[in-house]
């Protein structure tokens, strides 16, 4: 797996995740958004994204973001990840 190319491919739908205010990713809370990206290369990768309380319920989220390419890499994706307060402001950045 190409890991420059597969970051920037969870680099970019983690992008979309960033422009989402507090109130809908609380919404996406308990669901997992899997899917498959087809990069500029023609590889497949697999991206899964999921939405969490980061210490308790009504508080800071965290958006954690995954990557494989579907081979042995699956066992240990690349992450990426990011903290957003209940105010719309980014944690640590």
């Amino acid at each position: 797996m190409d890991k420059t190319e597969a970051l920037a491919v969870l680099s970019n739908e983690m992008a979309q995740y960033r422009k989402r205010s507090y109130g809908e990713l609380s919404g996406l809370i308990g669901q997992v958004d899997a899917h498959e990206v087809k990069a500029a290369s023609g590889v497949a990768y697999q991206i899964e994204i999921q939405v969490y309380w980061d210490s308790k319920k009504g508080g800071d989220l965290r958006v954690l973001g995954a990557v494989d390419d579907g081979g042995w890499r699956a066992f240990a994706p690349l992450t990426d990840d990011f903290i957003l307060t209940p105010k719309g402001e980014f944690i640590g950045e």
